[in-house]
């Protein structure tokens, strides 16, 4: 059973300035909760107990939104706001959340390098902090059960525009039942027409303990970071490693196109705001 997940959150996000100068993308709210809440959530959801974050410069922002606030508590509980009382306690209480820095962007094999004394000899889910997940049942549980399954690291994937795969790691492999797919290739960014397949990792991994020791065998590779769908390369020629097809969608917010539509998204089926918010796109759709 996964108990611990990683979730690097140390870049600029500079597509995001000036908004991203002094507050972490990671923290940009779709709808009135920050993103990386929601990553931490759908780790929850899948038995993990144990989170780590690898932040960087300026990520400060993060710790402190997991970490309890006694005087807004005070101020809740003065004023009778029982039910944001509540919320904000929650937060606080989702895991066991921790944090290292990481001391210098070299891309998200180094990053996850920085987890290893954390996670020790035990499997881990990985989450990228600056993307979310719908899914009709849970993406990452799905990763826990193939795991413990298979004893193999399992990726999740998504089909994606030929056109585009110069933008995702890549892999190769074979249909083995259903969305499960037994991969034997992987490749960083590959150009157009020279990619193994369509189908790109999707942000959520199950990983062996053992990616560490391949992380540290990896050369830097594109724009000169260590990649970690290098290092998962050198592991396949060794281990067995799967991947599962996303049965949902994949929202990336680290781009502002993508952060709007996912606010659009999210909001029309906010319990509070989905109705009223529907209506005024209707309406403002009819006046474009």
């Amino acid at each position: 059973m996964i108990r611990k997940a990683v979730i690097p959150a140390a870049g600029f996000g500079t597509r995001f300035l000036p908004a991203s100068k002094s507050q972490p993308k990671e923290m940009l709210p779709i709808v009135d909760t920050p993103t990386i809440q929601y990553v931490v959530e759908e780790a929850v959801s899948a038995g993990v107990t144990d989170i780590l974050m690898i932040i960087g410069k300026g990520k400060r922002a993060i710790e402190e939104h997991f970490d309890r606030n006694f005087e807004l508590e005070s101020e809740l509980q003065e004023k009778g706001r029982t039910e944001q009382l509540e919320a904000i306690r929650r937060i606080s209480n989702l895991a066991n959340i921790h944090f290292v820095w990481q001391k210098e962007l070299k891309g998200l094999g180094d990053a996850v390098s920085y987890a290893r004394d954390h996670v020790g000899r035990e499997p881990f889910l990985l989450l990228l902090g600056d993307t979310l997940i719908q899914s009709k049942t849970s993406l990452v549980r799905r990763l826990v059960e193939l795991y413990d399954r298979y004893q193999e690291t399992v990726v999740a994937l998504e089909s994606v525009d030929p056109a585009k795969v110069d933008r995702y790691g890549v892999i190769g492999g074979r249909q083995v039942a259903g969305d499960l797919y037994l991969i034997d290739d992987l490749v960083e960014k590959p150009k157009v027409g020279e990619a193994p397949s369509n189908l790109a990792i999707a942000a959520r991994y199950a990983l062996s303990p053992d990616i560490f020791d391949y992380i540290t065998r990896t050369p830097p590779g594109k724009n000169g970071e260590i990649q970690l769908t290098d290092a998962m390369r050198l592991m396949l020629k060794d281990r067995a490693m799967y991947g599962v097809v996303l049965d949902g969608q994949r929202f990336d917010i680290g781009n502002k196109l993508d952060f709007l539509r996912t606010n659009v998204v999210f909001g029309l089926s906010h319990p509070e705001l989905g109705s009223e918010f529907r209506a005024f796109l209707k309406e403002t759709a009819q006046g474009l």
